[in-house]
């Protein structure tokens, strides 16, 4: 393929970015004791983006063929020359970027590959009549198993020339429970970027299952907090969303551009020194993070981005567009859903760095507060301002966990949260790989970190 896209790129004199993406993705669910559901899904094409008069131009094509993707490449041109005038600040070029060059095979390829569909299903039917067993509260229990295959090459006149694959499957099991009129619901997924031992390496399915139904029935007993001002234990997947959705989305430089909150605070103190946050291609401390990629959608090799360190924020994320801008290197957080899809800055796997503390200390020096565990929804803005729905609550008395607590929301603005942690664990975990982060289209990522104490809004009764 790699081959063909540089045959179609030979005559070409300005800039011209070729990605091929062949993308399979499957899903299964399973309910009451019968598949539910199942989708197969292909689609492979050609994404062209040329840089003409100073902006972009975007055609694709699902015909792979020498002449349709050269047709494609005039479309866009013609479509850059016709946008022109309507762009105020002009692209005067890009800057130099640290290409891939070559093959990159994504690990787990052969396991899935090797995986029937009939052994697929049985894993989501057995799963699911086992977890119904678990407790006579149960009225519900949904197990779901989905998969994404992508093969991507990417060739452009100035250098990117690589081809890569991987695959990221994804396992979830939700419950409702009922007692005295009484519903309480409870969930756990995991997605990651790899085979079924990546997958299940932590948890096997079987107890991926049995913690939603406990989650779930667990919640019949538990009792509204009350709310304010709290002293708070976030969770690795509590700290994930906080550090995805309140501040990721405010450091993606087009994001900035437009006038998010972190917007001219570069070199500024935003969080404790205790508070290190990076956005990484790669799955940093142990395989399988579910936003990993080898390569992003314009052809670079991914960088693990340091955006605060030690409560100094000291970059956005970067295409080659915005990097040309600031006058910084691209950070490689381009990346396209789909062939017919124009590369946006997104996230990829999104943490903060474990510090010095364990979590049974972190919680024996806590005399008053909560334990947050388990991300649910939850929202936020380009001010960084956020409420989110937590799944379990515990409360903390004197150094000890008591009662289990139900109806928890946070909310509060993301930099004073980071401002006020003041314990970070040596633990560390990636907890959002299951679902997709949404911006105008969807991309897989993931995020997680440490456990953290620090200071939020608590929403209760």
């Amino acid at each position: 393929m790699r081959n063909l896209l540089k045959e179609c790129l030979a005559e070409e004199s300005g800039f011209v970015e070729l990605r091929y993406h062949h993308k399979e993705s499957r899903s299964f669910h399973a309910e009451r004791g019968r598949v539910e559901s199942t989708a197969l899904r292909k689609r492979t094409g050609i994404g062209v983006r040329v840089l003409e008069a100073g902006t972009w131009g975007f055609a694709s094509t699902s015909e792979i063929s020498k002449s349709s993707i050269q047709n494609a490449i005039q479309v866009a041109k013609k479509a850059a020359r016709l946008s022109s005038a309507l762009r105020k600040d002009k692209i005067p070029n890009l800057p130099k970027a640290n290409f891939a060059i070559g093959d990159f095979i994504g690990k787990g390829i052969e396991d899935f590959r090797n995986r029937t569909v009939e052994e697929k299903l049985k894993l989501v039917l057995d799963i699911q009549n086992e977890a119904a067993k678990q407790s006579t509260k149960l009225q519900s229990v949904g197990c779901g198993y989905s998969e994404i295959y992508e093969e991507k090459a990417i060739v452009t006149t100035d250098g990117a020339d690589s081809f890569f694959t991987m695959v990221r499957p994804e396992f979830r099991v939700s419950a409702v429970a009922k007692e005295d009129g009484k519903m309480e619901s409870g969930s756990h997924s995991i997605g990651v970027t790899g085979g079924w031992d990546c997958l299940f390496r932590s948890q096997s399915a079987l107890q991926i299952s049995e913690e939603a139904c406990k989650t779930a029935v667990d919640l019949l007993s538990s009792v509204l907090p009350d709310g304010g001002l709290s002293t708070v234990i976030l969770s690795p997947s509590i700290v994930g969303l906080l550090v995805h959705e309140a501040i990721g989305h405010t450091v993606e430089a087009d994001f900035v551009l437009s006038g998010s909150v972190a917007q001219g605070k570069i070199g500024q103190r935003v969080g404790s020194d205790l508070v290190t946050l990076c956005d990484s291609g790669f799955s940093e401390y142990y395989e399988g993070a579910g936003g990993s990629i080898p390569v992003d959608d314009e052809g670079l090799l991914p960088t693990n981005t340091v955006i605060i360190k030690n409560g100094i924020l000291t970059s956005y994320l970067h295409n080659r567009e915005t990097a040309e801008r600031f006058g910084v290197a691209p950070t490689g957080s381009a990346r396209a859903w789909e062939y017919g899809d124009v590369p946006l800055i997104r996230m990829r796997n999104t943490f903060l760095v474990p510090g010095d503390s364990h979590l049974e200390e972190m919680i024996a020096n806590t005399k008053d507060g909560y334990y947050l565990d388990g991300a649910k929804n939850g929202q936020a803005d380009a001010t960084g301002e956020f409420m989110f729905a937590v799944q379990k609550a515990y409360r903390i008395q004197n150094g000890k966990i008591t009662d289990l607590l139900k109806g928890v929301t946070v909310s509060g603005l993301a930099f004073d949260v980071l401002q006020n942690v003041d314990m970070v664990s040596k633990e560390f975990k990636w907890d959002l790989g299951s679902g997709h982060c949404g911006k105008g289209q969807p991309a897989k990522v993931d995020a997680g970190g440490p456990y953290v104490r620090t200071k939020v809004l608590l929403g209760g009764k």
